[in-house]
């Protein structure tokens, strides 16, 4: 599983690669956290705790950096699951033991390591090379406490398109080029609601408009700027305007028979696309080498990608550079230049993973980007405008509690178990409530 599927796990994952275990970099023995020192040849060893796969080994910008620092030699560590390496992350922040010189933080984390571990880890705005106006503002501020220090550098981001098949809605009567299919939502989601009911009422037997309510939740949920905390950090998903709408517009496609009622990042999910079953889904940049993997060879240029109704982000990463390491310095410079622009586009044209350093957007890897199997899309347009426009959202500390909850407890079972849209909300909102002793 790639690293934008793995760390939102289910409700949001990231891109799926092999499982990522300790990979050594250079001429020195197999090195865990924590461990950094000096090879036996007097080179500085650098470590790099991730979870999945991150890319830098296979784009080659280990082996760059190392040829430009020919003291210093890299080795990383990584755990596949998400759900797995942050509570050793944070268990070893807490104790300053076991920690890699430089960590990777997921985006749905970040909140709270920045909320409760910000005094651990080096200020890394203030970082030679570092300009806060190379990144998107939504991004740095994710990354920033309330007194001003960025503690997490961005990696990645995962802008929201609408992946559609277009052999399906020339079907059913719909447009099928990608600016008429974006104008037929263009700022609402509820016309995407409305191009569902159209959908349907001329749809292809056995598909139906979307895979499911949760994933409609989700996209829309994350198009908002205020939705599960407030800026004072009170837990206000019960009422916040936002979520109410989300919730609305997928409750509205799970019952008018909208959805394929699968549920994301299951075996029969990943079939539905292999049998076209389903006519949109939301789709970040890094969905789609996902839709490409599991809908195979026969399902080139049939899917195309149009502008989502309105932006909005899901997943992306940080690194952090814990206070406690022995070689700070060292690891400061490797996490800025790991982030720079130029190694960002490096990163989306080998192993196409969004940058979240807006400079990058317009080096030429990412504005000529084009897709083939997407019917030529040019992706790099496409993903930089929908990167552009995401809302400076307010995050809290268990918006993936919050989110997975609503997902996989409420809407789900409105969706697949033909549950009223009231009653998935309270089962939703007493397991929400009770995770987080509210």
């Amino acid at each position: 599983m790639n690293r934008l599927m793995r760390g939102f796990a289910r409700r949001f994952p990231r891109r799926a690669l092999p499982l990522a275990a300790a990979v050594v970099l250079g001429a020195v023995p197999a090195a865990g956290c924590g461990r950094s020192g000096d090879d036996p040849a007097g080179r500085t060893v650098l470590t790099v705790g991730l979870f999945g796969s991150f890319g830098y080994e296979e784009a080659g910008l280990y082996d760059a950096y190392m040829r430009l620092h020919q003291d210093v030699v890299i080795t990383q560590t990584s755990i596949q699951r998400n759900e797995n390496y942050y509570p050793q992350l944070l268990t070893h922040l807490v104790s300053d033991s076991g920690l890699a010189d430089v960590q990777a933080v997921e985006a749905i984390n970040i909140a709270e390591v920045t909320a409760t571990q910000a005094d651990r880890l080096v200020d890394l705005g203030r970082a030679p090379g570092v300009r806060r106006a190379d990144f998107l503002p939504w991004k740095w501020a994710q990354a920033t406490t309330r007194d001003g220090r960025t503690v997490g550098l961005g990696t990645d981001i995962g802008p929201q398109a609408v992946c559609y098949r277009k052999d399906l809605f020339a079907r059913a009567g719909l447009p099928t080029g990608r600016d008429a299919v974006g104008r037929l939502w263009a700022g609402d989601w509820r016309a995407y609601l409305e191009t569902g009911r159209r959908y349907r009422d001329r749809a292809p037997a056995g598909t139906s408009f979307t895979d499911s309510a949760s994933g409609v939740l989700s996209a829309v949920t994350g198009s908002s700027a205020r939705r599960f905390y407030d800026e004072d950090g009170t837990v206000v998903y019960k009422t916040s305007p936002a979520v109410r709408e989300a919730w609305d517009i997928a409750a509205a496609f799970a019952t008018e028979g909208l959805t394929a009622r699968l549920q994301q990042f299951t075996p029969a999910w990943d079939q539905a696309f292999a049998n076209g079953t389903f006519a949109t889904v939301s789709c970040p940049a890094w969905m789609l080498g996902y839709i490409e993997d599991k809908a195979g060879p026969a399902g080139e240029d049939l899917w195309d990608v149009a502008a989502a109704p309105r932006p909005a982000n899901w997943g992306g990463s940080f690194l952090v550079v814990p206070k406690s390491g022995k070689r700070r310095a060292q690891a400061v410079r490797l996490a800025a230049w790991l982030t720079a622009p130029a190694q960002q586009a490096t990163l989306f044209r080998r192993r196409g993973s969004f940058p979240s350093a807006s400079a990058a957007h317009a080096l030429p890897a990412v504005a000529g980007a084009r897709h083939p199997y997407f019917g030529d899309a040019p992706t790099g347009r496409i993903y930089t405008r929908a990167a552009r426009g995401v809302p400076v959202t307010v995050l809290g500390p268990k918006d993936l509690v919050i989110a997975q909850n609503l997902a996989d407890i409420g809407m789900l079972q409105v969706d697949q178990k033909g549950r009223r849209p009231e009653d998935g909300w309270d089962a939703a909102v007493r397991t929400i409530d009770n995770a987080l002793d509210l």
